[in-house]
C-alpha cells in the first residue's frame, strides 16, 4: 500500500481525515472555549480571499458594508414568532453586566440586566430596527447592505469550520419598494455565490429553492446553492432569502410610497460563512493533504531552494529571488501572481511535504544542477506528489499562469463529474431506501444525490428521516413535465434532490 502523508485516508476514516487535513495544513485549532476554533494564518488567509472576492462582487451590484452590534435586545427577537422559534435553542443569552469577588476570590456575575441580551445568531431583528429609523420615503429605497462579522449558534456537536459555535461570516440584508424588487434581489444574489463557489473555489454547486421543511426561520422562499463533498455529503453552501414583509411588519419598516400610501417594504438576507473553507477541504483535498484551486490559494507558487553548504545557499537563494521578481510581474485572473520563497532551515524533503500538505499549487525546486541548466523543477498539487518536471526557467515563466488555469479548471472538473457519477434518478422508494442503505463496509457510503419527483410537504419527513436523509433543494434548473411523488403516490410538479448531508 502506497504511504500517504494523511492517515486515516479518506476511505478509511473520512471525518478523521478531515480533522487531520486540518492539523496537517494547519489551517485551525480547538480553542479552550467550548464549541469555538482558533482559524491560524493559513486558515485565516484562505478566508481572507473569500471576503476580498466576495466584497467585490458586492459592491459591484451596489452594496454597501455597515457593522451591526453583537448583543440583540431579547425583546427584538420575541417580535417575530417564527424567526425566534427556529434559533431559540442555538441563542447564547448575557444576563449580566459585570462581576464581583463572592469572597473566597472566585468571579461571579454581578449586576443582572433589565432586559436581557442574545449573542447574535443572525442580525435580522437589530437591523429591521434600524431600517425602520432610516426608511420614511420611497426615495429612501432600496437599502443595500451587507455585514461583515461573527455570530453564535450553541452547537451540541462541534467540527472544525463545518460547524462550531462562533463562525465567522457576512450577512446581507436589503430593503426594498416591491415584491418583485425583492425577489430579484434574493436570486441575483444566489447567483453571486453560484459564480463565486464555482470561478473561484472551484465547487460545482445546484441552485434551488428550500422545501417547506428547510425553510429559513420567519422567510417565504430560501434559495440555495448545494454542493457534493467526497464522501457523497452534501454541503450547504449559501443561502439568499426572500423574508416578504414578515420582517417588515415586526419592525415596523414602512415608506410613504410615491401614491403618497404608506406601505411596508420588502426584505431580504443572505449570507455566505466560513463553512466554505469546510467545503474546499472535503471538495478538493487528498490523501496527501489539502489541495487548494489556485485562484484561492494565499500563495499560488512557492520557490524552495536546495542547497548543501552556505556557498550553494547563497547562490541558489539569489537565483530564486531573481525568478521570484520575474514572477512578480506576471498576472493570473487579472491579478500579480502570490509567489514565496521558503528559505527555512529545514530538510528539503520535510520542506517539500510542508507545502505538499498546505495545498499549494505549484512548487518549485530549485538546486545547483538546476541553476546551471537555468531551469526549475515543478511539481503540481492537482497530480501525484512524485509526478514532477523539469522545465527552462523562462519556458515556466511564460507558462505559468496557463499552468494555473489548468489547474483550476481540472478541480473544477473532476468535482463536477465526481458529483454526476454520484447523482441518480429514483423513481421508487424501494430503490431510494437501497440508495442510501449502508454497504456494510467498515466506512459508511452515502449514497450521493438523489433527484425525485416528490410534494413539498412535511409528510415526506417521515419517510426520510429514518435514514438520515435530508430534502437538500428543489433544482431551478428542470424541465416543465411532472410526476409522481415517489414517496406519498401524489401529483408532484418538480423533482427534489435529498441527500445526506452536514
Amino acid at each position: 500500500m502506497e504511504k500517504t502523508a494523511i492517515t486515516p485516508t479518506r476511505a478509511q476514516d473520512y471525518p478523521e481525515w478531515y480533522q487531520q487535513v486540518i492539523n496537517a495544513a494547519d489551517l485551525a485549532e480547538n480553542s479552550p472555549v467550548r464549541g469555538c476554533m482558533v482559524i491560524k494564518p493559513w486558515g485565516y488567509a484562505i478566508w481572507e480571499g473569500i471576503q476580498k472576492d466576495l466584497d467585490y462582487r458586492f459592491k459591484v451590484t451596489g452594496h454597501v458594508n455597515a457593522y451591526f452590534p453583537l448583543l440583540i435586545p431579547l425583546s427584538y427577537m420575541q417580535k417575530e414568532a417564527e424567526h425566534v422559534e427556529g434559533f431559540a435553542k442555538e441563542c447564547a443569552v448575557v444576563t449580566h453586566h459585570r462581576l464581583k469577588d463572592d469572597g473566597t476570590g472566585k468571579l461571579i456575575p454581578d449586576g443582572e440586566l433589565e432586559e436581557p441580551y442574545v449573542i447574535r445568531p443572525t442580525s435580522e431583528t437589530i437591523i429591521g430596527e434600524m431600517y425602520s429609523r432610516w426608511v420614511q420615503s420611497y426615495r429612501d429605497l432600496p437599502v443595500l447592505i451587507n455585514q461583515w462579522a461573527n455570530v453564535m449558534r450553541w452547537e451540541l456537536r462541534t467540527r472544525l469550520f463545518l460547524r462550531t459555535s462562533e463562525f465567522l461570516w457576512q450577512e446581507g440584508h436589503t430593503a426594498h419598494a416591491t415584491e418583485q424588487e425583492a425577489v430579484e434581489e434574493t436570486e441575483k444574489m444566489l447567483d453571486v455565490y453560484a459564480d463565486f463557489s464555482e470561478e473561484i473555489l472551484a465547487i460545482p454547486v445546484i441552485k434551488g429553492v428550500k422545501t417547506v421543511s428547510e425553510r429559513f426561520p420567519g422567510a417565504v422562499n430560501t434559495y440555495t446553492i448545494e454542493s457534493m463533498m467526497q464522501d457523497r455529503k452534501a454541503l450547504q453552501a449559501g443561502t439568499s432569502h426572500f423574508l416578504g414583509q414578515n420582517f417588515a411588519k415586526s419592525s415596523n419598516i414602512k415608506f410613504l410610497d410615491q401614491d403618497g400610501q404608506q406601505k411596508y417594504v420588502w426584505t431580504t438576507s443572505w449570507g455566505m460563512s466560513t463553512r466554505m473553507i469546510g467545503g474546499l477541504i472535503m471538495t478538493h483535498s487528498d490523501d496527501n493533504g489539502l489541495v487548494l484551486p489556485p485562484r484561492i490559494a494565499p500563495e499560488q507558487i512557492v520557490i524552495l531552494p536546495i542547497y548543501r553548504n552556505e556557498e550553494d545557499r547563497l547562490t541558489v537563494l539569489a537565483y530564486c529571488q531573481e525568478l521570484q521578481k520575474a514572477l512578480l510581474s506576471k498576472t493570473y485572473a487579472g491579478q500579480a501572481l502570490r509567489v514565496r520563497i521558503d528559505s527555512r532551515d529545514m530538510n528539503g524533503g520535510e520542506k517539500t511535504w510542508n507545502w505538499i500538505k498546505k495545498g499549494v499549487p505549484i512548487r518549485l525546486e530549485i538546486g545547483p544542477r538546476d541553476m546551471a541548466n537555468n531551469s526549475v523543477f515543478m511539481g503540481r498539487r492537482d497530480l501525484a506528489a512524485k509526478d514532477k518536471q523539469s522545465l527552462g526557467r523562462d519556458e515556466f515563466i511564460e507558462k505559468a499562469e496557463a499552468i494555473l488555469t489548468e489547474i483550476q479548471d481540472g478541480l473544477f472538473s473532476r468535482a463536477k463529474q465526481f458529483r454526476a457519477e454520484h447523482t441518480r434518478e429514483i423513481s421508487n422508494f424501494e430503490d431510494f431506501k437501497a440508495f442510501f442503505a449502508s454497504s456494510g463496509e467498515e466506512r459508511e457510503i452515502h449514497g450521493g444525490f438523489a433527484l425525485c419527483y416528490a410534494i413539498d410537504a412535511p409528510e415526506i419527513e417521515e419517510y426520510i428521516k429514518p435514514l438520515k436523509v435530508t430534502a437538500r433543494c428543489i433544482p431551478l434548473a428542470q424541465d416543465d413535465k411532472a410526476g409522481i411523488c415517489i414517496f406519498t403516490g401524489k401529483p408532484a410538479a418538480k423533482k427534489i434532490i435529498f441527500a445526506k448531508s452536514y
